[in-house]
């Protein structure tokens, strides 16, 4: 019998543990009662009462297990950490907020088997404005037409992983990794499952700008050499500006010595151009090399607290004990 492992990355989460859980095993259940599997919660130091939920599940069913962090790493290194912790034929990656439908399952789970490694979940709506959508949309055709390698527009990690994939995933030794990246460069035999994303149980986004900024940059720097290339042909282009109009000048001043105007104006015009175009590349190599400095000091992903049945027995057949403790669980049994 196959395996599925279902990673939760959590941060603030605890209105939709309890929920999760039941969507989840019901969807086992229902259609998917011929795998075993195991459900992970992935916990990012949340502030509130989330790991309290998953510790009562993980009391009640030993097949969901709990990985506590130490403190918050931030949603993209507890992400790319979540997909090492599943063990089965497949991990399927689902954020805790309920944004995403754990009822897709199914469809995944019907992609992989027909052999497809990789089948990634991307998002033709989103509950976001259209302002951000927009800006969403802009940043992905920015970087897919700047990266060597395809990107994948609309796409946050929800999706099914085959195990031969999570094995690259484990080898790759980098503290500051970009999931989209890396699944569009070494995934192999994707498919996609659109979707609707629905808003956050949370009530509100743990995402800012600063924290889309950071995401940003570090898939820019991360999948693109060109910026840095367009600083030289940029700064080659301007240089041969500059000497023909430098040319142009002398000319003109030696044609109309007495009446030439001096073009004091001209002259602060191209001093800020020429600053504001150093200070923008100045900006991109600074952003370079803070992702260099990020990986050289080879820090550690995340550093685990707690980690709750990691080492409990799994069981095959659980239907009818299912059933039972998802009821227990939301208070639902007679």
């Amino acid at each position: 019998m196959k395996k599925i492992s279902v990673v939760i990355p959590c941060w603030s989460e605890e209105k939709s543990v309890a929920m999760m859980y039941q969507r989840l095993t019901k969807v086992f259940i229902d259609k998917l009662s011929n795998y075993n599997y195991e459900i992970i919660f992935v916990d990012d130091y949340s502030p509130d009462n989330t790991r309290v939920e998953i510790e009562k599940i993980c009391d009640l069913d030993k097949r969901v297990k709990g990985v506590f962090n130490a403190k918050n790493f931030g949603f993209t290194r507890n992400v790319f950490a979540s997909l090492k912790y599943g063990d089965g034929d497949a991990v399927f990656m689902i954020f805790g907020d309920l944004q995403d439908p754990p009822e897709l399952l199914p469809e995944f789970v019907k992609k992989w088997e027909n052999g497809n490694k990789v089948v990634i979940g991307q998002r033709t709506h989103g509950d976001e404005n259209r302002f951000m959508y927009a800006m969403r949309s802009l940043y992905y055709k920015i970087i897919g037409t700047l990266s060597d390698t395809k990107q994948i527009q609309h796409f946050n990690g929800f999706g099914l992983y085959d195990k031969a994939f999570i094995e690259v995933i484990k080898e790759l030794d980098d503290p500051a990794p970009y999931l989209k990246g890396i699944v569009a460069e070494f995934a192999m035999r994707q498919s996609v499952v659109p979707y609707e994303q629905a808003a956050s149980n949370r009530g509100k986004s743990g995402s800012n700008f600063f924290k889309n900024y950071d995401v940003a940059m570090l898939g820019i720097t991360s999948y693109t050499k060109t910026l840095m290339r367009m600083a030289t042909f940029i700064g080659m282009g301007l240089g041969v500006v500059s000497a023909l109009f430098a040319i142009f000048i002398l000319i003109n001043k030696l044609v109309h010595w007495n009446t030439y105007p001096i073009g004091i104006p001209t002259v602060i015009i191209g001093i800020f151009f020429i600053g504001a175009v150093q200070l923008f590349f100045l900006g991109i190599l600074g952003e370079y090399i803070l992702s260099i400095n990020t990986r050289v000091l080879k820090r550690p992903l995340v550093v685990i607290e707690k980690m709750i049945n990691f080492s409990e027995p799994q069981f095959v057949d659980r239907k009818e004990k299912d059933v039972k403790e998802t009821d227990k669980i939301m208070g639902t049994d007679q």
